[in-house]
């Protein structure tokens, strides 16, 4: 079911200046392959870009909160401009509290997105919370969207169009990706 945006969400999608992710499940399928060189984890190239474009286009603030971590991940927020990355995390709903507070943003100004139990804690601190369409049905139940797509997935990317569209963007960026 596609987002049905309201006025009032549109506003609300305005004001966002940080955007807190979840990694696992979120930004990858939850999959987690060993190998003989560590841990391998996938992440779409669409929800990349759509990171990226927060970023460029919108100055946008990046967090990726995480209770696990690994030199992949660590390697893909880099490559993606992600400034705040929280890894190995403890409780979610305090560490977004405490960035929050480094940064001089409000709940109401932050929105996160995650798919299991632990990322009720973002929900908590977030003024638009959004679930991946295979988030746990707990998660789904306090989001304010879920997306059509699921995690790792183009869930993310979802999102960053919206926020894109939401301050007018999107039909410029759309028309400099023609020329």
């Amino acid at each position: 079911m596609a987002l049905q945006l309201t006025p009032e969400l549109t506003e609300r999608l305005t004001q966002v200046r940080l955007v807190a992710l979840d990694v696992d499940g979120t930004l990858t399928d939850g999959s987690v392959i060993y190998g003989d060189d560590g841990q391998e984890v996938r992440f779409d190239v669409r929800d990349g870009q759509g990171m990226v474009w927060l970023v460029r286009e919108l100055g946008l603030e990046l967090a990726w909160i995480t209770g696990r971590g690994c030199p992949a991940v660590k390697r893909r927020a880099a490559e993606l401009g992600v400034k705040h990355l929280e890894m190995h995390s403890g409780p979610k709903a305090e560490v977004l509290r405490s960035l929050q507070e480094r940064l001089g943003v409000s709940p109401a100004q932050t929105l996160a997105m995650g798919d299991d139990l632990p990322d009720l804690g973002l929900a908590s601190r977030a003024g638009i919370f959004c679930a991946p369409a295979d988030a746990r049905e707990e998660v789904r139940a306090a989001a304010t969207w879920v997306t059509d797509s699921p995690g790792g997935r183009g869930a993310l990317r979802e999102v960053a169009e919206e926020l894109l569209r939401s301050r007018g963007c999107w039909e410029d960026l759309v028309s400099r990706a023609r020329q």
